[in-house]
């Protein structure tokens, strides 16, 4: 079994306070059978995050997604409710869909089985010569989706808790920002050569700034507040930012307005939050940006940077100059955090690595997140 005794044993000590809890064990980086593992309990039978309600915003408009070994197909309805079904189709299972793009239905390019965007079976040419055929009994399989705050939530389980209830107070955490009516401005995939859970680490700890981002984005941030107590399957943790998180700390003087309603402390910083499995954002002052990490086996995750401003700022003057260099900000840490995860995965191989410690004010969410994937592992 992937969790046998002495790596539950070793995820228990996961389970403390910050100060003193220790990291993951390095199993948990490298083996299959622990990502085989993860994709069953945590993608198969939980609710995971898919990115921004805009990947698919209006009628017709839909995106595959191939994660966990499901291929999957999300489609905006006419009813403007957002389907997830079985990318196969009832016939022979053929893929109905590649990409994304936009559909006034769904046809099967096989056997040409046509389905409403609702996912019901409209023609099936030929079925009527079948004995016992009804078209009500092969509409496609259809998946859970949920949209909160702007938002995609999706759970294979058909009797996995509500959303809700696992988002807990997420919504009141961050009602501050108005995340629901931000808009994407860029979608970059890619995959990345280590686990799925360390590079969502790297997004959320403030311990490697000095030492991997030092001339890029290291002055823009200072010493961060101590974590928030959530009630809920996320973490979050703000720290206050001289200028904008959104900009490398050269290019400051090309900041966006600020979101328009932010008061408070929100107008003083970046909010980083964690979506229990696989998706993390940085909420700040003008902007907003998304990963989301998915597994391809344990040397291997499938990534998705996404971007969003409010309306009202793609609209200024000089914008489209200005969203180029926070596209470049993005990518600029990222090529540095890259190869810094690279090495961090040559040195879980070893078979003498072994679990480490948290600094608990520079790395509260990667311990949060370990406590929280201890629990759901050894409960499996």
């Amino acid at each position: 079994m992937a969790f046998d005794t002495v790596l539950k044993t070793a995820l228990a000590a996961c389970q403390q306070p910050a100060e003193h809890a220790h990291s993951l064990p390095p199993a948990c980086y490298v083996e299959p059978s622990v990502t085989d593992a993860e994709l069953d309990v945590l993608f198969r039978k939980s609710w995971f995050g898919a990115g921004r309600s805009d990947i698919a915003a209006n009628e017709g408009d839909f995106i595959t997604m191939d994660i966990a070994g499901q291929a999957l197909l999300l489609v905006r309805g006419r009813d403007a409710k957002l389907r997830a079904f079985a990318n196969t189709c009832r016939h022979r299972s053929a893929r109905l869909q590649d990409g994304q793009g936009q559909c006034r239905g769904l046809r099967c390019p096989f056997h040409s089985w046509a389905y409403r965007l609702d996912g019901t079976l409209v023609s099936a040419p030929h079925m009527q010569d079948v004995a016992g055929f009804e078209r009500e009994n092969f509409n496609l399989i259809e998946y859970r989706t949920a949209e909160r705050d702007g938002f995609v939530f999706l759970c294979l389980k058909p009797d996995a808790p509500d959303i809700d209830d696992v988002l807990g107070d997420f919504s009141q955490m961050h009602t501050p920002w108005p995340l629901k009516s931000l808009t994407t401005t860029r979608r970059r995939e890619m995959t990345v050569d280590c686990n799925w859970k360390a590079f969502l680490e790297v997004f959320n700890e403030y311990y490697h700034l000095p030492f991997v981002h030092p001339d890029s984005i290291d002055d823009v941030y200072n010493e961060p507040n101590p974590p928030n107590q959530t009630n809920g399957a996320f973490v979050s943790q703000f720290g206050r930012t001289e200028g904008t998180g959104g900009l490398l700390q050269t290019e400051q003087d090309k900041a966006l307005p600020s979101i328009p309603g932010l008061t408070g402390e929100a107008t003083t910083g970046v909010r980083y939050t964690w979506l229990f499995p696989n998706m993390t954002f940085a909420a700040g002052t003008d902007a907003l940006w998304v990963y989301e990490a998915y597994p391809l086996g344990p040397n291997k995750c499938h990534v998705v940077q996404t971007a969003c401003f409010p309306p009202e700022t793609l609209g200024t003057e000089g914008a489209e100059e200005k969203l180029a260099a926070y596209h470049i900000r993005l990518d600029a840490a990222l090529a540095e955090d890259i190869p810094a995860l690279v090495n961090q995965h040559r040195g879980f191989s070893s078979p003498d690595a072994k679990q480490g410690r948290f600094q608990p004010l520079l790395e509260p969410n990667v311990a949060g997140f370990a406590h929280w994937y201890s629990t759901q592992m050894i409960a499996s």
